[in-house]
């Protein structure tokens, strides 16, 4: 899928890598053989590149959109499987997901979708769906980052309701444990090199205090700070996110290199320098499978690349409505003649 293998030199990982192929061509087996690359070719053959300008336009104002974008294809991915259900607004019928704990007043860069999704109506109306604009924003916001670019699988249709409930439950949340984590990929049929590499979009974009001012005062009721926390980056955090604050302050994801997509990410893990618990767990707990996986991806970012874009592949598999099911969305935030 336009991804090479990587070479077989890293410690046995590749080895792990590959099977991770094998594991995920027959877990969406069915699925993504009702995807495919050239799926608008002949109905919409500038889709791609209508969304890439787009974004291209969004991140001369807004540098964090490209994480937030890709941020919203992983949250709708993870709840009833990619169809665009995350961007659904509150309706008589539909309670939507963007009030949903993991998503209210986090989840962003809906006006950048929805200026994709008009540009390809003008070009091509009623043809592309709404999720599949989230895999290709999603594609275009990583390489346009300095990140890997990948074959993009098409021909999602979009849900006609949404699942906050589901929302609230499915997505892994930035407090949870490593285990936790780990069964929630499990559950959509993504494994620990998914997770691990998943996990490295948060070499961009930024995060509130909110999401991981529980480690800097008193983490897990302790009276004290994450003992994981690097002590130059807790000081600093302190400082963005003052104890009893209004916890609106932002910081960077990825403290070397906050805009660029590449695998300082896991570096930073190394040195105690994961902002997200969910982050540092990943080199911090004990015995964990993700350990060495960090390691090879902190080392070679090539090998963080090809695993990355597999992933992502893997990932817009997870369960899409296809064929007659759903339907193409005229405007993402509502379901047709609504």
């Amino acid at each position: 899928m336009a991804v090479t293998n990587p070479p077989t030199t890293y410690n046995g990982f590749s080895i792990i890598i590959l099977t991770s192929l094998v594991i995920s061509s027959s877990l969406f087996g069915t699925s993504s053989a009702q995807l495919n690359a050239t799926f608008y070719s002949g109905t919409c053959p500038n889709a791609s590149a209508i969304v890439r300008s787009t974004i291209q336009q969004a991140l001369q104002s807004d540098s964090r959109i490209g994480a937030s974008l890709i941020r919203l294809h992983f949250h709708d991915c993870f709840v009833n499987g990619c169809d665009a259900s995350i961007l659904l607004d509150d309706s008589g019928s539909i309670q939507s997901e963007k009030n949903a704990g993991p998503n209210t007043n986090s989840a962003r860069g809906f006006d950048v979708v929805d200026n994709i999704k008009t540009a390809l109506e003008n070009a091509c109306p009623s043809v592309v769906s709404c999720s599949d604009v989230l895999a290709l924003a999603s594609e275009a916001s990583v390489s346009l980052a300095g990140g890997p670019s990948w074959t993009v699988l098409l021909g999602r249709r979009d849900s006609l309701t949404a699942n906050q409930a589901g929302a609230n439950s499915s997505i892994p949340s930035p407090f949870e444990s490593l285990s936790n984590i780990t069964s929630k990929f499990s559950s959509v049929g993504l494994n620990t090199n998914d997770l691990v590499a998943l996990s490295g979009a948060h070499t961009f974009g930024r995060a509130r205090c909110g999401v991981f001012s529980n480690r800097v005062f008193n983490f897990s009721g302790s009276g004290n700070p994450d003992p994981t926390l690097n002590t130059t980056l807790l000081s600093s955090l302190q400082k963005i996110c003052p104890q009893n604050g209004s916890g609106s302050g932002i910081t960077n994801l990825d403290l070397s290199t906050p805009d660029a997509f590449d695998n300082n990410y896991f570096t930073n893990l190394q040195s105690n320098n994961g902002l997200l618990q969910s982050d540092q767990e990943l080199f911090s707990t004990t015995g964990a499978a993700t350990i060495a996986i960090v390691a090879s991806f902190s080392s070679n970012q090539t090998l963080f690349f090809q695993a990355f874009a597999q992933s992502m592949i893997n990932m817009g598999n997870i369960s899409p409505l296809t064929g007659s099911s759903g339907e193409i969305r005229l405007d993402c935030k509502k379901v047709n003649g609504s």
